[in-house]
């Protein structure tokens, strides 16, 4: 657990970022969070917006930066939709099995069916959105695999999120790059990136439930 920790900090730290594979760890990371079970607590938006910084200062493989932004903001987007894929092809799996279960305590039919007119209805909003939120995120694709949402609105709002989600954190992390006091207060800026998007996440299980009591009663 130690070591799981220390990993999480370092990935905040440009420096050893670069000394441990660089950005390519970047992208298997980026993967791996918007798809797969174990990747839920890997900080994406942070991780993010340090890699624009790292780019600010790259040149390789080319000489000017903007180039080298654009590319990886290729390979970080195509990263993660993949992994979205990876996430929604397992949901699919897991899903399919899950319906030819009898009920039990901890699983119904009735809440995948639940599930799957969400989905039907408001499931494109719901993976584009979820890319701004930590492990709704990884969860999304899966469930949305789960209950056979439509395979090319998936694949649309998959690649819609993802590229506004690598977009926006990656370049604002670019620009801010070669700031003095963007670079003195690194762990500030990470910890306020994290309270933001998580926020949302922490309000609909805090206060979601109590409102809905409240409207039924």
């Amino acid at each position: 657990m130690h070591e799981i920790i220390d990993f999480i900090k370092n990935l905040t730290n440009a420096d050893w970022i670069n000394a441990h594979y660089g950005l390519y760890l970047v992208l298997f990371i980026i993967f791996a969070e918007t798809g797969l079970f174990v990747g839920f607590f890997l900080p994406g938006d942070s991780l993010l917006f340090v890699s624009g910084m790292i780019i600010s200062r790259l040149h390789a493989p080319f000489e000017a930066t903007i180039l080298n932004l654009m590319y990886w903001i290729l390979l970080l987007s195509v990263g993660g939709v993949l992994g979205n894929i990876v996430g929604y092809w397992f949901g699919n799996k897991s899903g399919h099995m899950l319906m030819k279960r009898p009920d039990s305590l901890l699983f119904k039919k009735k809440h995948l069916m639940q599930a799957h007119d969400f989905y039907e209805k408001k499931g494109g909003v719901a993976i584009l959105l979820a890319r701004f939120l930590p492990i709704v995120r990884t969860f999304a694709p899966i469930v949305a695999g789960m209950v056979d949402m439509n395979y090319k609105k998936f694949i649309t709002y998959n690649i819609l999120g993802c590229l506004a989600w690598v977009i926006s954190m990656t370049t604002i992390g670019y620009i801010l790059g070669e700031n003095e006091w963007v670079k003195n207060n690194l762990e500030k800026i990470v910890i306020l990136l994290i309270v933001v998007t998580t926020a949302p996440v922490l309000f609909k299980m805090f206060f979601g439930k109590k409102t809905a009591t409240d409207n039924s009663n």
